[in-house]
């Protein structure tokens, strides 16, 4: 009879015999989850969804795209790679009564995003051609233009 015991590993939980491995916790690709990130600044949680699991032999990795909606980080996505070596991660499952990342709501909010880029290209492009406009004047002059003045 074989024993049986559940261990972690980087914080996920595997039901272990001496020669199987069954996993406890089930993530499937589009499966919400919420990232717990220790960095030198702080502890924060973010909402993520699995987008790969990339089988590699040496190091298994989950990537997982992190939605980042504040203030400060303003409206991105981050992508993360979890695996063994991952330093200062964790990823739990998240339930849809948890997190609710709605397909509109990120789509609107990234097309905000693009919207204030665009605002701020053209807001660049009307200086760089008012500069070309007035003050290439003055790089234009010859010196013999500019007179003898005191």
């Amino acid at each position: 009879m074989s024993e049986k015991r559940i261990i972690e590993i980087n914080g996920v939980k595997l039901e272990v015999d001496l020669s199987t491995a069954r996993r406890v916790d089930e993530f499937r690709v589009g499966d919400t989850v919420k990232v717990l990130r220790n960095q030198g600044s702080g502890v924060t949680v973010e909402p993520g969804v699995i987008v790969e699991f990339v089988n590699f032999k040496s190091l298994p990795t989950i990537q997982i795209a992190v939605f980042k909606t504040s203030m400060w980080d303003g409206n991105r996505i981050e992508f993360l790679d979890y695996n063994a070596e991952s330093k200062g991660l964790e990823i739990v499952a998240c339930g849809e009564h948890e997190l609710r990342l709605e397909k509109n709501s990120i789509v609107d909010k990234m097309n905000a995003a693009i919207e204030e880029y665009q605002h701020r290209a053209d807001d660049l492009r009307a200086k760089r051609d008012w500069f070309l406009k007035y003050f290439g004047k003055y790089f234009d002059k010859k010196p013999e233009d500019e007179g003898v003045g005191f």
